[in-house]
């Protein structure tokens, strides 16, 4: 998959995940879903994946003997981040650690679906 095409489908498929979140909290306005500052957290995974995606495909495609490691690489240097977002987020605000942990964790792990399942999609092309 090129990095155009992943584009236009990572845009889809993010918009549709903020959709949902919006109108989850429409419907459901008197309990508290998402966190305060939930867009920054949603913006910055969303950043984070892709580029985390530019750089596993870009690796692929330059050298598939390695494009194995430069996914791994993508995916810790992708886990070190969030972890450090998260430890600034808690350290900053103090309040809603359930609700924090369930809105970033959600998101970490839908992003992260959508990503390593184009990654496999272009390792799927390679051995044919």
């Amino acid at each position: 998959m090129s990095i155009r095409k992943f584009s236009l489908y990572y845009l889809v498929y993010s918009l549709l995940l903020a959709a949902i979140v919006f109108l989850m909290t429409s419907v459901f306005k008197d309990t508290d879903l998402i966190v305060d500052k939930f867009w920054l957290i949603f913006f910055f995974l969303g950043g984070l994946t892709y580029i985390a995606y530019v750089v596993a495909s870009s690796g692929i495609k330059k050298n598939p003997e390695i494009g194995v490691m430069t996914i791994m690489g993508s995916i810790v240097i992708k886990i070190i981040f969030s972890l450090a977002f998260v430890l600034i987020y808690s350290i900053n605000t103090g309040d809603k650690g359930h609700i924090f942990i369930l809105n970033f964790f959600s998101l970490y792990f839908l992003f992260s679906f959508f990503e390593i399942y184009s990654l496999l999609c272009n390792l799927r092309h390679q051995n044919k």
